[in-house]
């Protein structure tokens, strides 16, 4: 079937567009399906490393749960070394921060406090603050809390002050107030002592431990 004019104009009208976009749009095509296979590869990647990360941890809550009174030496020890293996190899999963939790725990339990700060102080140093992945804000103030007290313990007054003045602690005043309590205490300002525990219960503490801290206190006065 001959074309007409105007039909013989549009496809020579189309191969020249095709001469001079054809490669541009091939290129594209190729870009985009590239882009699409990786982001592929990635989502499964990710996915990966999200599962593996997760039996990781998995395994550190049943060797914490594995005994309701306290956890053996021997378990203590791979949890020590399942939460090493997640930062290493995890160092982006919300997993490697909440084991390092249970690192320092472990940590304090054989009274090894240089390394349990380490621990809390890397959930500090790796927390994501990203608007899809921004760490858990009760992590962050628990990791926190538990620092202060391991810094104080290891004899450092000074520096856990510090800390816990530059810390907006919200819903957990009562454990911060205290433990600025025990700070003072430990510094030998008594009264900045009594002001904080008379705080920390005000804030809603109500255990046993600080208001015997509080009546030594007052005994003391």
């Amino acid at each position: 079937m001959a074309l007409n004019a105007a039909e013989e104009e549009t496809v020579e009208a189309l191969k020249k567009w095709w001469d001079e976009n054809g490669k541009q749009l091939l290129l594209m095509v190729v870009v985009v399906a590239a882009g699409y296979s990786g982001w592929l590869f990635w989502q499964n990647s990710t996915q990966a490393s999200s599962n593996a990360a997760s039996d990781l941890y998995e395994q550190i809550l049943t060797l914490s749960e594995r005994d309701e009174v306290t956890v053996s030496a021997e378990d203590g020890t791979q949890i020590l070394e399942l939460a090493e293996v997640l930062r290493a190899e995890h160092s982006d999963s919300v997993y490697a921060l909440f084991a390092s939790l249970f690192d320092a725990q472990q940590s304090v339990r054989v009274n090894d406090l240089e390394s349990a700060e380490s621990s809390l102080q890397w959930i500090l140093d790796n927390q994501q603050s990203g608007i899809f992945s921004q760490t858990e804000e009760g992590l962050i103030l628990t990791a926190s809390l538990r620092l202060g007290r391991v810094i104080l313990a290891r004899g450092d007054a000074e520096r856990a002050l510090t800390l816990v003045n530059n810390i907006n602690p919200m819903t957990f005043e009562p454990g911060f107030a205290e433990l600025r309590g025990d700070i003072y205490l430990a510094m030998g300002r008594i009264v900045d002592a009594r002001e904080a525990y008379v705080a920390a219960q005000q804030a809603g503490s109500s255990s046993n431990g600080l208001r015997m801290k509080l009546e030594n206190l007052t005994n003391e006065g």
